[in-house]
């Protein structure tokens, strides 16, 4: 069926999945992403291995990429989305737009100029290897494309790699099936009471990923010191019944343990205190890490209530104590919120866009999917799932993607 195309909406780790999967059947790939950098949340995560592998994903993530960047069978546009869908005669006929490719890849030695010189922050910096240019440009911010004003990243490429003068463009696409693998959505932790973009030294879960993939340790953004002591709260945005979000987010504990013990592995002298609900296990090895992290890590089976910020930015953190059932006070220099996986904000044009229908979650509803018309969903547009289930569901996106092409290749 090498005659076959697939066009993949979402380039995170299950898009990158379905596409390597199919494009090694020898099926043609397109495959739409709507930021500038593929891979999704996934990409961003930090190695949380210790002594030994832990099995994150992170790498994970980061070999599908490369690999997916390489393939000839994948076309990879970025910074797109699909305009409108249709079909006819049993194929469909999409438009993809696509925003100015403001960075030449050809051009661009990744030097990052542009990145230290620009003075809105329109310059975005990339995170893995794979990403090409390592740089992009946030039209939101820059300074040009709002009233003309500044054109200094223009000036100090040495490559003249960067033209902000250019055009987006329009791409016809014409697949035989669809997968729509668009991701989640950060819950913003924002409404909370926990001071999150009021007191620099609440951070989300994300938030802490990217530092340690960066930096290997954790600091406070307040003074770029390393932290005498952190909080981790978990459920923050999930299992709330007033915001609507009843599932659990699956991965957060996981994570948040496993980035516990990196830092205490690589910053023993910090003191690390988790916050939560009950803990949720998942995967075979968890319950012998879990037994083994609980040696390192403090853990209080309790949810903070307010967070308050103190002279010298420390936090002073109220919560109930367990055994005592006394409201406790305890000043920690910074607090990680573990938010919870949301449906993406594009799932409802995405809806309107395939026929696809939206379960009372917010996420796509699987048990009422277009599979027979040759629409399907993988990854976290689902719902909650890990890197490894995410790339699971995308496997079994693609071979049903296979199963549909065959029976129309029979009629």
């Amino acid at each position: 069926m090498t005659d076959k195309n697939v066009l993949i909406i979402g380039g995170g780790v299950a898009g990158l999945s379905a596409a390597l999967e199919l494009a090694r059947l020898g099926l043609r790939v397109d495959l739409v992403e709507k930021s500038d950098f593929p891979g999704g949340h996934a990409i961003q995560f930090a190695c949380k291995a210790a002594d030994k592998c832990v099995k994150c994903g992170a790498c994970a993530a980061e070999e599908k990429l490369r690999d997916a960047v390489q393939h000839p069978n994948i076309r990879l546009l970025t910074g797109a989305q699909v305009e409108n869908l249709s079909k006819n005669n049993g194929r469909f006929s999409a438009s993809v737009q696509k925003k100015p490719a403001y960075i030449d890849p050809q051009k661009c030695t990744d030097c990052g100029l542009c990145f230290d010189k620009c003075p809105s922050g329109a310059i975005l910096r990339g995170f893995s290897k794979s990403h090409s240019p390592f740089y992009s440009l946030c039209e939101e911010k820059c300074l040009y494309i709002k009233d003309k004003s500044c054109r200094v990243c223009e000036a100090v490429c040495p490559e003249s790699a960067l033209r902000l003068d250019k055009s987006s463009e329009s791409y016809p696409c014409e697949p035989d099936a669809v997968i729509v693998a668009a991701g989640f959505t950060p819950f913003s932790p924002e409404n909370k009471p926990y001071g999150y973009k009021i007191f620099k030294n609440v951070i989300t879960n994300l938030e802490l990923e990217r530092m340690l993939r960066l930096e290997s340790r954790a600091v406070r953004p307040s003074d770029n010191a390393e932290p005498k002591k952190i909080a981790f709260v978990q459920c923050v945005g999930s299992r709330d019944a007033q915001l609507g979000h009843v599932w659990c987010s699956k991965i957060c504990c996981g994570s948040a343990l496993r980035m516990a013990r990196v830092i205490k592995t690589r910053q023993p002298e910090t003191e690390i205190t988790f916050f939560y609900m009950d803990v949720q296990t998942f995967g075979k090895d968890f319950k012998v890490f879990y037994e083994s992290v609980q040696k390192d890590i403090r853990m209080i089976r309790a949810i903070p209530g307010d967070i308050f910020k103190t002279g010298d930015e420390g936090l002073r953190v109220t919560f109930l104590d367990p055994p005592s059932h006394e409201t406790i006070e305890e000043i920690f220099d910074m607090v990680v919120l573990s938010i919870a996986i949301t449906p993406c904000n594009d799932s409802k044009s995405l809806a309107e866009l395939t026929g696809l229908d939206i379960a009372d979650s917010g996420f796509f509803d699987i048990a009422e999917s277009k599979s027979g018309q040759g629409i399907f969903t993988a990854g976290t547009a689902q719902g909650p799932m890990s890197i490894a289930e995410s790339i699971a569901s995308a496997g079994e996106a693609a071979w049903k993607t296979m199963k549909y092409l065959e029976v129309r290749s029979e009629k």
